[in-house]
């Protein structure tokens, strides 16, 4: 049985709650991904998507420099850890209907595993996992 360790991207992208949307962003744009996990204290509290920033940011007309990532965050976290099966996170994605849940081990960030990646695992001839598994464009 496949593990979530077997699938998810390890070391994510993390911030903390207070850096700024400009901060996130470019993160998103130098590391080529969606999400960022926001951390307080070492502890996971949220995560942030390009699309988060957009609609719960700029949409509303917030300042990008001066708003933070915790402000705009998903924060109704659910989580998995990196021992789970792979079976468990996409029974939480249909549940909660999301696309992402970040990997937590001894409290810390460890990883992140998306709806692409399960794609990959459980459908590997699906048009997600062939989308998932190209190369981004530049």
């Amino acid at each position: 049985m496949a593990r979530i360790r077997d699938v998810m991207t390890k070391d994510p992208q993390i911030l903390p709650a207070s850096a700024s949307l400009v901060e996130a962003a470019r993160v998103m744009r130098d590391e080529d991904i969606g999400p960022v996990i926001v951390v307080e204290n070492d502890s996971v509290v949220g995560i942030v998507t390009d699309r988060d920033i957009v609609v719960r940011g700029v949409a509303d007309d917030r300042p990008p420099g001066s708003t933070t990532v915790g402000e705009v965050a998903s924060g109704d976290l659910t989580t998995v850890s990196p021992d789970d099966p792979v079976d468990d996170a996409v029974r939480l994605m249909r549940e909660r209907a999301v696309r992402r849940l970040p990997v937590v081990e001894g409290g810390k960030p460890v990883g992140i595993v998306a709806l692409g990646d399960l794609a990959v695992e459980r459908d590997p001839r699906s048009a997600l996992a062939d989308i998932s598994a190209a190369e981004p464009n530049e």
